[in-house]
């Protein structure tokens, strides 16, 4: 039960402006209210152990800086953000950085990829880039795979090799950084606005809700198993081209956030309550 994280001064952090505002806000309206079984920390708790051991690893040089928080003012907000990892290099006598963040996930993450890692790294750079006026040269996440299995690795070539492994995250232009982080902050403060003159709070987007993608099933009208699922209609309908006694069913993709109880205020929530 025991939480020391801690945002700083600041009115958002990186993780927070990358996230839902209206979860944000619904949190901290209803946090007296909102109940949770402990054993559901276990993993953040894990997590939060590990970045610990790895801050104490970090070696004490200049070139190397471990969860240092920056922070950077932006449209009257002060926004921060502890950065796990920071390695300071030279390229043609310039200062150059490389942003390391750690996540104690599943290899399923790894496989398919996070959007929100893509977000949040750049919004690291962006930090960097204007905390500290110093570019970044490249991002990564260094995943603890807590899943992972030998086995596996050893029977397919797209399984992580390693429990330890580098996920490289593209970076984007300084532009679109900028537009980003300045986007994400009028998102924030809009909804504060619209709680303090009690109007709507803007609602969850597909993917604050972690909603999965539609799918379509091509099954023999008789049948309740596929033949084939796909992730577009037109696949579906050339795969049917020139058979008989076939039809489509369409499989909405479910908002895994909500669905299986991941959000600490589906219980306060309006959309959630209308869309149940």
């Amino acid at each position: 039960m025991k939480d020391d994280y801690t945002k700083g001064k600041s009115n958002r952090s990186i993780t927070t402006l990358i996230d839902s505002p209206r979860v944000r806000i619904l949190q901290d309206k209803h946090n007296d209210e909102i109940e949770q079984d402990v054993v559901e920390f276990i993993w953040s708790r894990f997590g939060t152990s590990v970045h610990a051991m790895f801050e104490r690893a970090a070696p004490e040089e200049k070139e190397v800086l471990s969860e240092e928080r920056l922070f950077h003012d932006v449209k009257g907000w002060t926004v921060s953000g502890a950065i796990d990892l920071q390695e300071i290099s030279e390229e043609g006598g310039v200062e150059v950085v490389t942003v390391s963040d750690y996540k104690v996930t599943s290899v399923w993450s790894v496989i398919y990829g996070k959007e929100e890692w893509v977000n949040q790294l750049n919004c690291y750079a962006w930090l960097v880039r204007k905390a500290k006026n110093l570019p970044v040269k490249s991002l990564r996440i260094i995943a603890i795979l807590r899943d992972w299995q030998r086995r596996k690795a050893e029977e397919s070539g797209d399984y992580p090799e390693s429990p330890v492994h580098i996920v490289d995250i593209p970076i984007w232009s300084d532009q679109d950084q900028d537009q980003y982080v300045n986007d994400r902050v009028d998102l924030h403060q809009q909804a504060e606005f619209e709680l303090l003159t009690d109007g709507s709070l803007p609602l969850c987007s597909e993917a604050e809700q972690w909603k999965k993608e539609d799918k379509f099933a091509v099954k023999k009208k008789n049948n309740k198993r596929a033949l084939r699922v796909f992730s577009s209609m037109d696949d579906a309908k050339k795969f049917m081209a020139n058979q008989k006694d076939l039809k489509i069913e369409e499989r909405k993709g479910e908002p895994t956030r909500c669905v299986q109880n991941w959000c600490r205020v589906a219980d306060f929530c309006d959309q959630y309550q209308k869309a149940s």
